[in-house]
């Protein structure tokens, strides 16, 4: 991957005025947020509603102007630039498709507005289309395709031109869950085939961790942590991003003392505890807790265990069920256990 910066952010802070009967003053969509993204990167803004995510998205397009800090393009401070004077294209959840056009049409429409040749224009759409695996559809209209195809035709649009960015805004949320996951990895096949830089905004934590290089993630208009997925899963450091990236226990004072022999917060994530017997013996660089099992829940891939601490507390516990069944699980109910997991699994909290 290429070392040089495609997209920076230089304190950039978006402030809306908010006037209405109930309700006056000001709202902080963007709040002095510093980032790069490199060149050729998938990079995932990701965050609950109201985060920030999309209004940063839309300032890298141009359709919103930061209030305050800058926005580079290549090193270009872009911050003022209205958005056909940036080289940089958008998907929208909607597709935006023009109904009464053809696919093929639809893809060269930013060809035809720069005036390229015909011959060139074919040449480029036949491209597009056999890249997003929907050759031979060129001469139908966009309402007699299936989602998923309208969604690779929009991208076909958008990359026609050769953008420098790429900006996706939740792009796959009309999708069905299945279709949704297929695209995924068709979308980040996709990047790896143009080598473009994709800046891909969402809410869900398993399409950023599914497709991402690197992931931002979005909180009150701030950012709360930036990482490959793997950094950010495995060593949240916030409890924000414990919660919000999967599933974790984030365990504090007395409890937190009892195990670590220190009450500083830390979180775990439940697949990393391992379910054992009273008298099993753990190995070095080991926590322990002990409790008993107070709820089992069978997910047929796996099974939650919900393990009431000795002296407080819960810790959620998730095994696979590798050679058991619903009734062997069930049978966990009630018992007492001891939890192991490693040292190096636990994250201390900073806030």
């Amino acid at each position: 991957m290429s070392a040089s910066v495609a997209i920076e952010f230089k304190n950039v802070s978006r402030i809306f005025s908010v006037k209405q009967e109930d309700q006056s003053g000001d709202v902080k969509a963007v709040e002095n947020v510093s980032l790069q993204i490199r060149d050729g990167e998938f990079f995932s803004l990701l965050g609950p509603s109201g985060s920030g995510k999309t209004t940063s998205l839309r300032m890298i397009a141009g359709f919103d102007r930061p209030t305050s800090g800058q926005i580079l393009l290549y090193g270009q401070d872009v911050s003022s630039l209205p958005p056909y004077e940036r080289d940089v294209n958008t998907v929208f959840q909607d597709y935006a498709l023009f109904p009464h056009m053809t696919v093929g049409e639809n893809v060269a429409y930013g060809l035809m507005i720069k005036k390229v040749s015909k011959i060139e224009c074919e040449k480029r759409v036949d491209d597009m289309m056999d890249l997003v695996q929907l050759t031979g559809f060129a001469g139908r209209k966009p309402s007699q395709l299936s989602g998923g195809q309208r969604q690779r035709v929009a991208l076909a649009r958008a990359l026609i031109n050769h953008p420098k960015v790429l900006l996706l805004d939740e792009p796959l949320g009309a999708l069905d869950l299945k279709l949704r996951q297929q695209m995924q990895i068709e979308l980040k096949f996709i990047q790896q085939r143009v080598g473009i830089t994709f800046i891909f905004v969402t809410h869900d934590q398993e399409e950023a961790l599914t497709m991402s290089d690197r992931i931002a993630v979005f909180n009150h208009g701030r950012i709360e942590q930036i990482g490959t997925p793997a950094e950010i899963y495995e060593h949240p450091i916030t409890q924000f991003v414990a919660g919000f990236v999967g599933v974790s226990n984030l365990v504090s004072g007395e409890v937190a003392k009892r195990i670590t022999g220190s009450d500083v917060k830390f979180s775990v994530r439940p697949e990393k505890i391992h379910l054992g017997m009273l008298g099993d013996k753990p190995e070095a660089d080991t926590f322990i807790a002990e409790g008993k099992v107070r709820d089992v829940i069978y997910l047929g891939l796996y099974t939650r265990y919900l393990v009431e601490l000795d002296g407080g507390g819960d810790l959620v516990v998730v095994e696979q069920n590798l050679k058991t069944t619903s009734m062997d699980v069930m049978q966990a109910r009630g018992q007492l256990v001891r939890l192991f997991w490693k040292k190096e699994h636990i994250s201390y909290m900073g806030d």
